[in-house]
């Protein structure tokens, strides 16, 4: 076995969810990844806790079911919700045997299927959970790199000094956390205003997500004006959608328009009432990440980018007691903010054309 996988799943089991003797530990990870199943397995072993494999949704059997199924008779399955709630620990390991799997399945049977899906999600979310990826071929041929290629890029994004980028992003996490309105341009086609006032700004350094890499907070839900487009493509359930653009006012879409794939955009957008608000701003600052992958997982974190979800806000940015944007999607897209571009907090450049206020060649 590769010593780079035992490295990985040691900074899984190590930082990302630090886990202690006793704990019972799913780990969900297709076949394709199962040299880091089994060196998870192993190391969770060592520390005295208790793994169960579960082979996830593997895409090929997720599209057995959901052609299968009518999608008006879908809910929460009764045996999947009481495994999450017995779970202290959930690992879910990324894989692909092929990525588009998924794309013939119809809108509304996803739909159906995320809505259903909601109160299982909502029980790991309780867990010290944590998503990362296994480099498979697969995964390797979707990112436009060899296998050797992709597994270094991987691994490179991943076994990072998770302390050093902890202390580099928390002073913009400062930043954002001391302001109130934040502004985003990017060449003539994004302009857009929100608020940010009482929200939290989290520091992601690879606890959550592996690897991590960002700095992220929710909008208040009705301040969002302005318009975006998404010079990154979207990749949702092995559909491509390109240059996504939304309009909002008062907060929701009032507008939006793809060059590729519209109707997926806007069966997204349509999921429920919080799917047209933003639940997310986030940030990218993993300058490991530097190419892009047509993985959120990485692209969401590479350096020069700020990205916007549509849906679900996340519970730890919001004052106490307040439950933010609700939705059964969370859909992350990506600006490319490399040129001509900044980021404003409260009428100061704090980015521009991708170098922050506290990085070596800001010019503001």
């Amino acid at each position: 076995m590769d010593s780079r996988v035992r490295d990985h799943a040691e900074i899984v089991v190590d930082h990302s969810t630090e886990i202690e003797p006793g704990d019972n530990v799913v780990v969900s990870a297709p076949p394709a990844g199962e040299d880091l199943t089994l060196a998870l397995c192993e190391v969770i072993g060592e520390r005295g806790a208790y793994p169960l494999h579960v082979a996830g949704r593997k895409d090929e059997t997720r599209t057995k079911f959901l052609r299968a199924v009518a999608a008006d008779d879908m809910d929460a399955p009764d045996h999947e919700l009481a495994l999450a709630e017995a779970a202290d620990v959930w690992i879910h390991v990324r894989a692909h045997d092929n990525v588009a799997e998924l794309s013939a399945i119809s809108s509304e049977t996803m739909s159906a299927f995320r809505k259903a899906q909601l109160p299982v999600r909502e029980e790991i979310l309780d867990t010290r959970w944590v998503l990362t990826q296994y480099p498979s071929p697969a995964d390797a041929q979707n990112a436009e790199m060899g296998t050797d290629e992709y597994e270094e890029f991987v691994w490179s994004a991943i076994g990072k000094d998770w302390e050093a980028q902890r202390e580099h992003q928390e002073q913009m996490v400062e930043i954002l956390d001391a302001g109130e309105e934040v502004h985003i341009v990017s060449g003539d086609t994004t302009d857009l205003t929100m608020s940010i006032e009482g929200m939290t700004t989290i520091n992601d350094h690879a606890k959550n997500n592996l690897p991590g890499g960002e700095v992220f907070t929710a909008p208040v839900a009705d301040s969002v004006e302005g318009e975006v487009l998404f010079d990154k493509p979207l990749i949702h359930e092995g559909h491509e959608v390109n240059d996504g653009y939304l309009r909002f006012e008062g907060g929701e879409v009032v507008e939006y328009s793809a060059s590729k794939n519209e109707d997926v955009l806007g069966e997204v957008l349509n999921t429920d009432e919080g799917a047209r608000r933003l639940g997310e701003l986030g940030i990218g600052m993993n300058r490991d990440i530097d190419q892009f992958t047509y993985n959120m997982l990485f692209d969401e974190k590479m350096g020069d980018t700020v990205h916007l979800a549509v849906g679900r806000a996340y519970e730890e940015c919001l004052p106490e007691g307040e439950e933010g944007n609700q939705s059964a999607v969370h859909v992350d897209m990506i600006v490319d903010m490399a040129e001509d571009s900044f980021i404003e907090v409260d009428g100061e450049i704090v980015q521009r054309n991708g170098t922050f206020k506290f990085e070596d060649g800001f010019e503001g």
